[in-house]
């Protein structure tokens, strides 16, 4: 799945290459929390769990989930992200397939949360 979005900045960015399931979403969990309402972040990651466990991430916690896409397959999870280029049949096969999620915060009304403070006080 190959999906761009040229029109969004990217407010945060996530390298959680070479890591497993559940520092991935814990390590998301962690910088949505840290971002501010509709802020964007970008997540790079290889492992294939995350295929999964994003989307979900995003369906329960009411986020959004813009974009879900494989960058490259057979990758060296040694390579800089920018450089990375796909492995000949001459050569090693390499380790991961890099996947790319750009994830929105929810928006949170503010006068709703005003409210139930207010309720709650």
């Amino acid at each position: 799945m190959t999906t761009s979005i040229p029109d969004t900045t990217i407010d945060h960015h996530l390298d959680t290459q070479g890591l497993i399931c559940p520092e991935p979403v814990m390590m998301l969990h962690r910088v949505i929390r840290k971002a501010d309402s509709g802020e964007v972040i970008e997540i790079l990651a290889t492992d294939p769990a995350t295929t999964r466990d994003i989307p979900n991430f995003c369906r329960h916690l009411g986020h959004e989930l813009m974009t879900q896409e494989t960058l490259a397959e057979n990758i060296n999870l040694d390579a800089d992200p920018d450089e990375i280029t796909i492995d000949g049949d001459d050569t090693m096969p390499a380790s991961a397939t890099l996947y790319r999620y750009v994830v929105k915060k929810k928006v949170v009304n503010l006068y709703l949360t005003y409210i139930r403070a207010s309720y709650e006080s």
